[in-house]
Order: C-alpha cells, then sequence, then structure tokens
C-alpha cells in the first residue's frame, strides 16, 4: 500500500505524531471502507491506537495519536480547550491588504451542500483564525496561521470569505492546481506530453502542534513541508514575480 509508513516525527510511551502525505485519509472512509487510512495503518502497527484529531485527505501535515487512554483523555481536553497551538501553512490566493489579520467570522454547515460550510451569523459557531502573511509573490501569498478554534475547514472557509482563497481548493476556490507555466512565461511544453502540476491538492499544511505532555512538559512538535508544496514555493521564488515582507 502507498504511504504504509508515513513519516514518523515523534514517539514515545504515550504520543505519536505523524506527518501525514497529502491524499492519505485519517481515518476509514464510511462508504470505501478499503481505502487507506492513517488510522489503519497505525493501528497494523501499534494494534491500539486513539485518535485524537483530523485533517483532511488533501491537507499534509501534523496528525496526533495517543497510545493509551489517558494520554488521549489528557490530550483531547486541550484540543477541547483550544490550548494547543496549532500552526499551519497556507498559499493563499492574492496579496491582503493587511500582512496580519484576525478573522472571526461563525461557521455553519451549508443547507444546500452538505459537507460544505459557509459563513452564517445567525446559524454559524464561534470561529477564530489569526494569521500574518510570512511571503509575497506577485499572485500568491504564504500565510502563517493560527487556528484558535478547530471548526470543519475553518481555514479553508475563512481565507475565502475574505478575498484569499487557498491556491487550490476544489471545494472553495480553484480545482485546477497550479503550473510551472502559470508563472513562467518562457515554460518550454514537452511535444505530445500534458503538462503535470506542480501541486494539485489544497495548498494547506499542519506545520506544528505545542501542547502540554502528560508529564507537564510544553512541547514542540513540528513537520516539514511535502514535496510538492516545497516545489511551489521554490518555483515561486526563482521567479521573477518575488517580493519582501517587511519585516517590521
Amino acid at each position: 500500500m502507498k504511504n504504509r509508513h508515513p513519516d514518523t516525527v515523534f514517539e514515545d510511551a504515550d504520543y505519536v505524531f505523524i506527518n501525514k502525505p497529502p491524499g492519505l485519509l485519517t481515518i476509514p472512509d464510511r462508504f470505501d471502507v478499503n481505502a487507506p487510512s492513517l488510522y489503519q495503518i497505525l493501528t497494523e502497527r501499534f494494534h491500539e491506537i486513539y485518535i485524537v484529531h483530523r485533517l483532511d485527505k488533501d491537507t499534509s501535515g501534523l496528525v496526533a495519536f495517543a497510545k493509551t487512554t489517558e494520554a488521549h483523555r489528557h490530550l483531547c481536553h486541550q484540543f477541547e480547550k483550544h490550548t494547543v497551538q496549532k500552526t499551519y501553512l497556507a498559499l493563499i490566493i492574492g496579496l491582503p491588504a493587511q500582512e496580519a489579520q484576525i478573522i472571526t467570522l461563525p461557521i455553519a454547515e451549508d443547507p444546500k451542500f452538505p459537507g460544505r460550510m459557509i459563513i452564517s451569523h445567525h446559524h454559524g459557531k464561534t470561529a477564530h483564525t489569526e494569521f500574518r502573511i510570512i511571503e509575497k509573490f506577485r499572485n500568491y501569498s504564504v500565510a502563517e496561521v493560527t487556528p484558535k478554534t478547530g471548526r470543519t475547514h475553518q481555514i479553508r472557509v475563512h481565507f475565502k470569505a475574505i478575498g484569499h482563497p487557498l491556491a487550490v481548493d476544489p471545494l472553495y476556490g480553484n480545482a485546477r492546481g497550479i503550473y510551472l507555466s502559470d508563472f513562467k512565461p518562457d515554460y518550454r511544453f514537452k511535444e505530445g506530453e500534458p503538462e503535470k502540476p506542480l501541486i494539485a491538492r489544497l495548498t494547506l499544511h499542519a506545520a506544528s502542534l505545542r501542547f502540554q505532555h502528560t508529564n507537564g512538559e510544553m512541547i514542540t512538535v513540528q513537520a516539514e513541508l511535502p514535496k510538492d508544496f516545497r516545489s511551489v514555493i521554490n518555483h515561486l521564488r526563482k521567479s521573477r514575480t518575488r517580493t519582501r515582507v517587511s519585516q517590521s
């Protein structure tokens, strides 16, 4: 099975943190029990494992699992109280007018499209997302995102709401993917071969988690960007469209 051995970035007697590759489910699919999932892989490895939180299938990055019921209860309580510090990296479309923002728009499920979320001031639940732009290009920005709540699709919905959706997001924006020819005018196509996208999934990565261990120690776990995400950023940096964010 592809992704049979996803990268473990932290492990001890209580926890195991995985850098989930894009395209891999966190938990089994209700409708396709044969689809590979991170939970299935870790269950085969540890026999018993406890899910703490989830990532969307096409989001890469850190997913935490607990090895014991006590450790599971301890970390889940922190997620419920929003004391776990979660940091994401997002490639978004455009350049926000403000390089640091706080978005506090309530989120609810779209009654017309189950599984899709919308901003709803009447029926939505409180949602709080903070971000700062750490790198800018002509048509894209890289944002460091710190969600303070954990609503479904929160980061994706909030960025769409302020007019800067993820660079690739089939549900809330662009489903096409990003190609080298998009920002390299002199790109030469190989005759007879279609151009492959640099990235064709959600441009969102769970980069770090800071939490309190069962022993009381504060621990920060980090996950490197996967190859497709790194490739896009590197090509954008090499292009002539790059500008720097002020360091004030």
